[in-house]
C-alpha cells in the first residue's frame, strides 16, 4: 500500500501531534511534511520532488495565513487539483465562506475531538480521499 503524501501547514507543535495521532488512529499510511506558515508551504510545493496528495492548512499562522495560501494554491495551474482541507480553531462564518469560495475540500475544527458533525464529516471525507489514493 502506497503512503499518502500529506503536507501539514501548522505553526503549533501540539496541533501537529494531535493531527498525526488522529491519522494513526484511522490506520492511515502516510508521509508527513510540515510547514510552519504559508511561505514555507509554498517553498515545499515548489521544491518538493512531488506534489502532496492532500494539504491540511491552519488559518491563523504568521507570515502568510492559511486563506492566503489556499488562494495561491487555487490560482496556480499545477496545484489546482490538490485536495486542501482547512484544519483550524476558527468557526467564523467569514472564514468558512472564504475557504468555500476558494474550493476547499473540507473544513475541520480543532481540536480534533470530532464531536462536531460538520468536522467529523470533513475529517471522514479526507480519510476517504486518502484511502482512494492508497
Amino acid at each position: 500500500m502506497k503512503a499518502i503524501n500529506i503536507l501539514l501547514v501548522e505553526d503549533d507543535q501540539l496541533d501537529i501531534i494531535d493531527i498525526t495521532r488522529q491519522l494513526d488512529k484511522q490506520h492511515v499510511i502516510y508521509q508527513l511534511h510540515t510547514a510552519r506558515n504559508g511561505e514555507e508551504a509554498i517553498r515545499i510545493l515548489e521544491e518538493g520532488p512531488e506534489l502532496p496528495d492532500i494539504v491540511l492548512i491552519d488559518i491563523n499562522m504568521p507570515k502568510m495565513n492559511g486563506l492566503e495560501l489556499l488562494h495561491i494554491i487555487r490560482h496556480r495551474e499545477e496545484w489546482r487539483g490538490i485536495k486542501c482541507f482547512i484544519v483550524t480553531t476558527s468557526d467564523e462564518k467569514v472564514d468558512r465562506r472564504a475557504a468555500g469560495s476558494l474550493g476547499v475540500s473540507g473544513y475541520i475544527i480543532k481540536p480534533l475531538k470530532l464531536n462536531s458533525p460538520a468536522s467529523m464529516d470533513a475529517f471522514h471525507l479526507m480519510i476517504d480521499l486518502i484511502n482512494l489514493k492508497a
